[in-house]
């Protein structure tokens, strides 16, 4: 397992790697494969018999507890259109995805759902670019970034199993 200073990376990294779901980290291929590109890297690349991941992680403190707190769902709106890019790059078989890693916040009653890294408690949540775009609203205009209404994201957000 990589070295990774993101806590949010590495609990993701630590569930794949716990349950046996192969994975690379893409900061440590991609220089030797995109040194060139002007793109922004997604983090992941999660290989199932399905579908292919290209996972972009977006860490997130979750307020109030997994019942009651309050989900954000936004990133930049270059992000999106990277791992578009990158979709294309990568071509069939790959698929997009934001997984929204949230750190829930104490006190909390663990939930199967849940999966605890390094004393922290995390709820992983993933939706496929495609969707993300569909229904994504501008959430500031002066940071250019986006967001899932929270009915949307409810109705989309899913574990990685889904895919696998």
């Amino acid at each position: 397992m990589a070295d990774r200073k993101v806590h949010y990376e590495a609990a993701f990294e630590a569930m794949l790697r716990q349950r046996g779901i192969p994975c690379i980290a893409v900061d440590e291929a991609k220089r030797a494969v995109f040194a060139n590109t002007k793109l922004k890297s997604f983090d992941f690349v999660v290989y199932s018999k399905k579908v292919n991941l290209l996972v972009d992680v977006k860490g997130r403190q979750l307020r109030g507890g997994a019942r009651t707190g309050t989900f954000q769902t936004w990133t930049t709106r270059q992000d999106v259109d990277d791992l578009a890019q990158w979709e294309q790059v990568f071509g069939d078989g790959f698929k997009g995805v934001f997984m929204f890693v949230y750190w829930i916040d104490p006190p909390l009653i663990p939930e199967p759902q849940m999966f605890e890294h390094a004393g922290r408690w995390y709820i992983m949540l993933g939706v496929e670019l495609q969707e993300y775009r569909q229904y994504m609203r501008q959430r500031s205009a002066r940071w250019n970034t986006v967001s899932l209404p929270i009915a949307e994201f409810r109705s989309l957000a899913r574990p990685i199993d889904d895919w696998l």
